[in-house]
């Protein structure tokens, strides 16, 4: 009985990693270029860009908020970034894209504290808004065109580095994730203002009644975001050597996917950026494994979908 009681808890804590062991035990079964090197290391660059998107996502959520403006964020910041690079150089030029989400960020935070929006479906349709305003904008910037790495006439070594370089087997992409994971996972659970992140998702009103400066706190929730969705479209682009104005179209849907998966509450007030990463793993293995198996992207789309759902429906149920 105690055996059956505890494989049942340990079913329910780690549903999200034996989900995972068995969809790519099955993918594996079914086609054996599953487990070839060259897979692994595509599966390992895919788990890049949407990584970072869905920690700042974590973060918003957490706080009690959502921001659906990431992907106007993700595209604006690209080709941002990008077309700096001549004028600034390599560094400056990731500077300046960071700063651009920042700022984003900011914006988002001014406007849903200016308009009252102080919760979470206020906020979603301004960063919906939002978004559309940063696509547009990334549009006009660009005329509409792709912009492309090797039309540069200054180095981008490093960018090349942060794209598609490796230590060892793993991409430096994913180190950097790690490292930003474990940061962030030390300021939600180990500093105040974390803390107080996570205090204000929970409930608002008794976190004012504290004496918590909540406006703050949602200006630094949007403001990780922006950034985070800055440092995701870096990574994009230098992987890919292109910055499309339209680049960051459904990241926002992935994202939260990846974050609600992990086992993030929308309730705001709990939840794990390390979650998140094994949200996002089950995402990019979802996609690799579809794509392997020759399934359209439309179907695709179906089944994202159709696990979002039963996501927030388990979510909805472990709140009450």
């Amino acid at each position: 009985m105690n055996t059956k009681i505890r494989a049942k808890a340990f079913l329910q804590e780690n549903l999200v990693l034996v989900i995972i062991v068995v969809l790519a035990a099955a993918t594996a079964l079914m086609e054996p270029k599953f487990l070839t090197m060259a897979n692994l290391g595509n599966l390992l660059n895919q788990f890049g860009p949407l990584s970072f998107v869905a920690l700042g996502m974590t973060i918003a959520i957490i706080g009690g908020y959502i921001d659906l403006s990431v992907a106007g964020i993700v595209s604006l910041s690209a080709v941002f970034t990008i077309s700096m690079i001549d004028v600034l150089g390599q560094t400056g030029a990731l500077l300046a894209g960071l700063l651009a989400g920042a700022l984003m960020g900011l914006l988002n935070a001014l406007v849903v504290v200016s308009c009252g929006a102080l919760t979470q479906a206020k906020a979603l349709f301004m960063t919906y808004a939002l978004s559309a305003v940063y696509s547009a904008a990334a549009l006009l910037y660009t005329d509409g065109a792709t912009q492309h790495m090797s039309h540069l006439n200054s180095s981008v070594t490093l960018l090349r580095g942060i794209g598609s370089g490796r230590l060892g087997f793993i991409p430096v992409s994913f180190l950097l994730f790690f490292a930003l994971m474990a940061g962030l996972h030390f300021f939600l659970n180990r500093t105040q203002t974390g803390r107080e992140i996570q205090l204000t998702g929970a409930n608002i009103t008794a976190t004012d009644m504290a004496g918590i400066p909540v406006k703050r706190r949602v200006a630094i929730v949007y403001i990780l975001s922006g950034v985070l969705s800055a440092f995701g479209a870096i990574v994009l682009f230098s992987r890919t050597t292109t910055a499309s104005p339209l680049m960051g179209a459904n990241y926002e849907t992935n994202a939260i996917l990846a974050v609600v998966v992990g086992g993030t509450s929308l309730s705001g007030g709990r939840g794990s950026v390390i979650r998140t990463m094994l949200g996002v793993m089950l995402v990019t293995l979802l996609s690799n494994c579809l794509n392997l198996l020759g399934v359209s992207t439309y179907i695709q789309s179906v089944c994202k979908g159709i696990i979002l759902i039963i996501a927030i429906w388990i979510d909805r149920r472990r709140t009450k």
